[in-house]
């Protein structure tokens, strides 16, 4: 009988989800039941799939199910025919107690097929295994993608019958199951599937909503349930009314990603209000506003077209009353004493200066083995002073090191106010606002609000060269001093995000070109650290390798071309771009293939040489035609190479190695390296020598032979 295909919906209603958690907890329950429904032979690939998920409910639509999945064909190996059968062909007790095992008996015997298993021969039974049905693939489709479920925390509750525990996100109480119209008969959590749901807790037309089709569900959510169900569908939503109610005040809203999902896993029928403060608030920096009223009262602060903000705010309603008034006069009363409260900290704040606030971190901890944010605040101001010192007069000189090091006093002050206490999230900002107050120089302002920059993956870099400097000695402190007592990232466990602040030196380094070396910043960070730690520089190095490789590589330089420059170790990460263009456009010449392949080849011979590598080379026991011919071409090419490296030019340095292609082929062609004679196999090995150290300048070309 040819199977039957229909649209598919479940739905678990429960009570409110976690709302940070929603969009993934939604995504993973289609996803995960739609696989095993395909992995049944239930679904086709390639069969659209809905994910529905709000504050109450989780869900799937997928297009077309069958309602019985199609019969396969197995071929199951039993045993090898020296233990199945007997001499005279028959089969063995062993042979007929596998066959019942599997249902069968020994009139299959004759249908078995022999065929080589490793050495020996075996004998397989084919058979034909029952497609599952609907009801029992959706079954095990639905406990393994409950299972999986991310749970960010499980609750145990328990069922009506008083005596039986369920433990799941949220307590769950309606399942919905239907093929096309017809009810699926599946259970979960302790429900049994049917075809009624419950839509908005205050706004639905009806107390339960009877789902007629698979195809429906959507429709009938929004008309009689006022819901919309999709998370997605319900996030294009409340965008939308954001930007219709912005635009009609000439405002625009604030651009969070973030926090339109969570306010989308709050709301089942969003409702955008415009609301307004005192303007009076508008005198604490707006971080401190926008930061409370996002992450207390999920608002959205509206800006001018200055990017300043407003004392008009959005807020994204649950409900639609035919009078918004009291929602939007209750949501203005609860944001003003979140507003007065910012207020009140920053004028607390402002009534001492930074600089006396410095002693008091001497009794904040900062880590068991690494002394407090005081013992923090010294290394950081003499590795900070250091770096400036490397800068030297071209950045700035004497001037540079003393706004450094004023910098780096007053960096972690704000740690010990009451706006960073409040909302951990802003220091370094307010900082930044309460250095300006003390009278405190524009840039020594600006490196305290910015020394914590990058934050994050595409966040800016800090603005001036005072703030760059505390950044990076910031960052290489943080790196040292856990590397130094062990504190190593593992998998995908960072719990003090050194992956950042690697790759945010990383990013410092090359985009603002600075003439820095790795090693340099890092041995000025073992310095100020002293016997407190053990030495992390090996470590630490291959640690930020592995960070440049692989930024490198997404940026599109290929894992040839990054191993090939990577391979030296370069300390100037300033240079690394320039060098990877290099080697793109020396791979690009005809000679290049085989001056890598050359290379590879003088590498591995030297690698071969027993004790002290060979370094004097005498013209005078150049005895074969090639060999000269190579010293003379190296003789001319070298230094012209060396004069560009030095120069930066490392395109230019690279290509001056083509010269090198027909003398280096003709010298491995007819000159024997390894001769018996002592003298004349340490002359050529200290040929190949200088030969390669020419030629690997810029990078490990061998890396580039195929």
């Amino acid at each position: 009988m040819t199977a039957m295909t229909r649209p598919l919906l479940v739905e678990l209603f429960v009570e409110e989800l976690p709302p940070k958690a929603l969009k993934k907890l939604g995504d993973a329950f289609a996803t995960t039941l739609s696989a095993s429904l395909q992995a049944q032979g239930l679904v086709a690939a390639g069969t659209a799939v809905q994910a529905y998920a709000s504050p109450r409910r989780l869900g799937v639509h997928l297009a077309a199910v069958a309602d019985k999945a199609a019969d396969r064909a197995v071929q199951q190996k039993l045993m090898p025919v020296a233990v199945a059968l007997a001499a005279d062909g028959s089969p063995t007790p062993a042979l007929l107690k596998k066959l019942a095992a599997l249902g069968a008996d020994a009139s299959v015997v004759p249908q078995l097929k022999r065929a080589p298993d490793g050495k020996a021969e075996a004998l397989f039974l084919d058979s034909t295994v029952p497609g599952a049905t609907l009801a029992d693939g959706l079954q095990k489709a639905l406990e393994e993608a409950l299972a999986k479920l991310p749970i960010p925390k499980v609750m145990t509750y328990q069922l009506e019958d008083g005596w039986t525990d369920v433990k799941f996100v949220r307590p769950a109480h309606r399942l919905v199951a239907l093929h096309g119209a017809e009810v699926v008969p599946v259970t979960a959590l302790g429900l049994a599937a049917g075809r009624h749901t419950v839509g908005h807790r205050f706004e639905a037309l009806q107390p339960e909503i009877a789902i007629e089709t698979a195809d429906s569900y959507a429709a009938q959510m929004v008309e009689q349930g006022a819901v919309i169900a999709g998370f997605a569908e319900r996030r294009a939503e409340i965008a939308r009314q954001l930007q219709a109610a912005a635009a009609a005040v000439g405002l625009t809203p604030i651009d969070d990603a973030a926090l339109l999902d969570e306010v989308t896993a709050l709301v089942e029928r969003p409702h955008v209000l415009t609301c307004r403060f005192e303007r009076e608030f508008l005198d604490v920096p707006q971080e401190c506003l926008i930061l409370t009223m996002k992450a207390n009262q999920k608002y959205f602060p509206l800006l001018d077209a200055q990017g300043r903000l407003t004392e008009r705010f959005l807020v994204v309603s649950n409900i639609r009353p035919a009078d918004a008034s009291a929602v939007v006069g209750g949501n203005e009363r609860v944001v003003r004493p979140r507003l007065a409260d910012a207020k009140f900290f920053f004028d607390q704040d402002r009534k001492r200066p930074l600089e006396s606030r410095v002693p008091g971190l001497s009794k904040v901890v900062y880590h068991g083995k690494l002394g407090s944010q005081g013992d923090r605040v010294e290394r950081v101001s003499a590795i900070a002073r250091a770096i400036a010192g490397m800068l030297g007069e071209a950045h700035g000189g004497e001037a540079l090191v003393r706004q450094a090091d004023r910098a780096a006093l007053l960096a972690k002050a704000d740690l010990l106010t009451d706006m960073v206490g409040e909302f951990p999230e802003l220091q370094g900002i307010m900082g930044g606002y309460y250095a300006r107050h003390d009278g405190e120089t524009e840039a020594v302002a600006i490196a305290v609000e910015d020394h914590y920059k990058p934050r994050f993956a595409g966040d800016e870099l800090p603005r001036n060269e005072v703030a760059l400097v505390l950044a990076l000695a910031d960052k290489v402190e943080t790196l040292v001093g856990l590397f130094g007592i062990g504190q190593l990232p593992t998998g995908d466990k960072d719990p003090f995000a050194l992956r950042r602040h690697a790759l945010g030196v990383i990013r410092m380094l090359v985009e603002r070109q600075l003439p820095l070396s790795l090693d340099a910043l890092i041995a000025a960070a073992v310095s100020a650290f002293g016997p407190l730690i053990q030495d992390p520089r090996a470590a630490l190095q291959t640690f930020f390798a592995e960070r440049l490789g692989g930024q490198l590589r997404e940026q599109g330089y290929s894992a040839q071309e990054v191993d090939a420059v990577l391979a030296l170790a370069p300390q100037r990460l300033a240079d690394v771009r320039q060098r990877l263009d290099a080697v793109r456009a020396f791979a690009a010449l005809p000679e290049a293939a085989s001056l890598a392949a050359a290379n590879k080849r003088v590498g591995n011979i030297l690698k071969k040489i027993e004790g002290d590598r060979p370094t004097v080379l005498d013209a005078a026991l150049l005895r074969e035609p090639a060999e000269q011919a190579l010293a003379e071409a190296l003789a001319r090419v070298q230094p012209a190479a060396d004069r560009l490296f030095e120069q930066g030019e490392y395109a230019a340095s690279l290509q001056q190695l083509a010269a090198l292609k027909a003398p280096v082929d003709a010298f491995f062609d007819h000159v024997m390296v390894n001769a018996d004679d002592a003298a004349l196999r340490a002359n050529r090995q200290a040929l190949l020598g200088r030969l390669h150290a020419a030629m690997n300048r810029v990078a490990d070309l061998s890396r580039l032979a195929s």
